[in-house]
């Protein structure tokens, strides 16, 4: 499937959801278009980390969208889309795309059940004996080309190393995604 096609499946999926979504209870409401989420927006976004606007657009489009439609408002409603996607506690697409890359390096770290993943990863060795070296950081290899940089061996691995120690160490996936979750919200709705 397209990306295009993609998208068109995902509008037309919100279409469908918003005839029903008068008979749904708010909390209800909120566990379709999670799931909606994860199948639409989650799948594959990885790969469009660093790219332009033009290609992350049609996307945050889906998730406004489907924001409206979950809070029960129509486009012209007076609350901006950020504030919705806010107040349903969801991450805009950039931060989901590093939400997701940062949980891609923790399994590997963790589990190594991606044993294609786990390769890439190297923890830092520090030539002197610093406090950084116990940090949980990670190897970043040399690249020349920017979009060699956008590749999972670079991206990942530098967002991982932008983490808060405190998350880095965390030991247990629940755990690792609910400061993630908690750091990432944070950072995209920084209060004033």
């Amino acid at each position: 499937m397209t990306s295009h096609q993609g998208i068109k499946s995902c509008f037309y999926h919100i279409r469908s959801f918003r005839q029903i979504r008068s008979s749904l209870d708010d909390a209800t409401a909120a566990s379709v278009a999670s799931a909606l989420v994860s199948s639409c927006l989650d799948q594959m976004n990885s790969v469009l980390y660093g790219t332009a606007l033009k290609h992350t657009g049609r996307l945050q489009r889906v998730q406004r969208a489907l924001a409206r439609v979950v809070v029960n408002q129509r486009s012209r409603a007076p609350f901006s889309s950020i504030e919705l996607l806010k107040q349903l506690h969801w991450l805009p697409l950039e931060w989901r795309i590093q939400f997701k890359l940062a949980t891609l390096t923790f399994k590997a770290l963790h589990t190594g059940r991606s044993p294609y993943l786990t390769d890439l990863l190297q923890h830092h060795q520090s030539t002197r004996s610093l406090h950084s070296s116990s940090s949980y950081q990670l190897f970043i290899p040399r690249h020349n080309l920017w979009f060699g940089s956008r590749a999972f061996r670079f991206s990942a691995l530098w967002i991982w190393n932008k983490l808060p120690l405190r998350i880095r160490e965390t030991q247990s996936l629940p755990a690792f995604k609910r400061h993630l979750k908690t750091h990432f919200f944070q950072s995209a709705y920084p209060t004033p």
